[in-house]
């Protein structure tokens, strides 16, 4: 049955693209979130055990909101790589490639918008404005645990 929602076959296909790179960056940073959180030590693990724990779930739950966004366009939820973590770095340095990771999130949900929007694609802008939202506090905390 055809998609007759107002977005463009061509605009639908390409956000979905996009979607699904944006899930492939949720899907590693949630891997890497519950690796941290399985692995860390020192005197913050306490802290950073709980934090890491809700952080991934978040996340977890995230990916399901992109790949259903994904399907309700048209498109088929795509993850192409498993990330994989051979050594579990020290706790300033896990906080680091966290912030990054978040911060490379917002960076795809950002330059999303344009193609959102010019395909009058409000759905796909909040989900984007949404998660933008929850990435940009969350590595904002995890600076300040520096």
């Amino acid at each position: 049955m055809e998609i007759n929602t107002g977005i463009a076959e061509k605009s639908r296909r390409e956000i979905a693209d996009r979607l699904n790179g944006l899930l492939v960056e949720t899907f590693a940073l949630y891997l890497k979130t519950h690796y941290f959180h399985w692995n860390v030590t020192g005197p913050q693990f306490q802290s950073l055990h709980i934090m890491f724990e809700g952080q991934y779930n978040e996340i977890w739950l995230a990916t399901d909101l992109i790949a259903e966004r994904v399907r309700a366009i048209g498109g088929k939820a795509k993850y192409t790589e498993i990330p994989t973590f051979n050594e579990s770095p020290a706790t300033g340095e896990m906080i680091s490639q966290l912030v990054e990771g978040h911060e490379a999130v917002i960076r795809l949900c950002r330059e999303m918008f344009p193609l959102a929007s010019d395909a009058n694609d409000e759905v796909t802008a909040d989900l984007l404005t949404q998660r933008m939202q929850i990435h940009e506090k969350t590595a904002w905390m995890l600076r300040s645990l520096c």
